[in-house]
């Protein structure tokens, strides 16, 4: 798809970081490495996802280029025109809000106490849904970086000092031994970890390693 040819990826060679980028300036990197090397044993890893992306790295630099490139129009042709979705029809209340009217049952103490709160029983509830949707999104974000970081460890850390400590932890939102736990660890899989992990634990991850993005 065209969306996997320009999305965010990092290339390791190793255990170094050796490029950043849609995945054309990525495999470009790459490709310069593994002519210089011979058989780098060089991985493309998702931002995303953390899975490994493929590469067709025959010929030329030009020509592994050009063949993602090709992909790319390829499939911004095949795609087709966007379809447009009608819009869905509002429900009975005021139109411009789309506000539904439903049957709510709650005890007699319940309704006493929505209506004590600032705006009645409806802006309550109404709040009450909001805050519980944010709540179960920020849960399902955490669940989501875990998830990339631990695709991204069992590849690169599998077999490090501490790595199923480090995977309970993380699964575990415990931050502080996470960090703990990865810091023997070779600085630029260390850094890409806390990186991809950073939605995993409350508040955000601070990485006390220098970013390392350089071209190979």
């Amino acid at each position: 798809m065209q969306e996997d040819r320009v999305c965010s990826c990092t290339a390791f060679d190793g255990n170094r970081l050796i490029a950043s980028g849609t995945l054309v300036e990525v495999a470009r990197c790459v490709k310069e490495a593994i002519d210089r090397k011979g058989d780098s044993p060089v991985l493309i890893f998702d931002d995303r996802t953390s899975e490994v992306i493929d590469v067709d790295y025959r010929g030329t630099v030009e020509d592994v280029v050009n063949r993602l490139i090709e992909e790319v129009e390829t499939d911004r042709h095949t795609a087709g025109p966007a379809v447009k979705r009608p819009a869905p029809r509002r429900g009975p209340g005021r139109p411009k809000l789309g506000v539904v009217s439903r049957e709510v049952t709650l005890l007699p103490q319940h309704w006493e106490w929505l209506k004590s709160q600032p705006g009645g029983a409806s802006a309550t509830l109404r709040r009450l849904v909001h805050d519980a949707k944010k709540r179960n999104h920020r849960s399902g974000a955490a669940r989501r970086s875990a998830g990339v970081a631990y695709r991204f460890m069992s590849i690169m850390a599998g077999n490090r000092p501490g790595y199923e400590e480090a995977t309970r932890s993380l699964f575990a939102g415990d931050r502080e031994r996470f960090v703990s736990l990865t810091s023997c660890w070779p600085a630029d899989i260390r850094q890409h970890v806390l990186k991809l992990a950073a939605s995993a634990f409350p508040g955000e991850v601070s990485a006390d390693l220098p970013d390392r993005q350089e071209n190979a």
